[in-house]
């Protein structure tokens, strides 16, 4: 029988993101996942594929917003697809808290993430 995501272990995917462990994040992909970072050059902002790529861009992350924490985390897993809503809380340039508000689109293949594309929004 195949596996199928379950709300627990999409639930546990968000929490690693917490763990600041870019390994542990990383082992939720398949071997060929993709993760769009909400930040980045192209359309879709910095796109990481493979599991290793995707290592280093979780990495990147952590180190770019060091204790940064998500939090009120909402999980909606339907068939092969969900989302997170959350509040991310990190200390900005100027020694401040600051609290961003995000989503991600989920695509799962199995219980493994194959595609997560985060949104966030920005002050302007």
């Amino acid at each position: 029988m195949t596996k199928q995501m379950t709300l627990e272990r999409a639930t546990e995917f968000g929490a690693a993101w917490n763990s600041l462990d870019p390994d542990l994040v990383a082992s939720f992909f398949t071997e060929d996942g993709v993760y769009h970072a909400s930040v980045g050059p192209d359309r879709l902002g910095k796109t990481y594929t493979g599991r290793a790529e995707i290592r280093n861009g979780v990495k990147a992350f952590f180190d770019r917003f060091p204790g940064g924490k998500f939090e009120n985390l909402k999980v909606v897993v339907t068939g092969d697809i969900g989302s997170f809503e959350w509040d991310f809380v990190a200390i900005g340039p100027d020694g401040k808290s600051t609290t961003i508000a995000g989503c991600d689109l989920l695509k799962f293949r199995g219980d493994h993430v194959a595609i997560k594309n985060a949104f966030r929004k920005a002050k302007g």
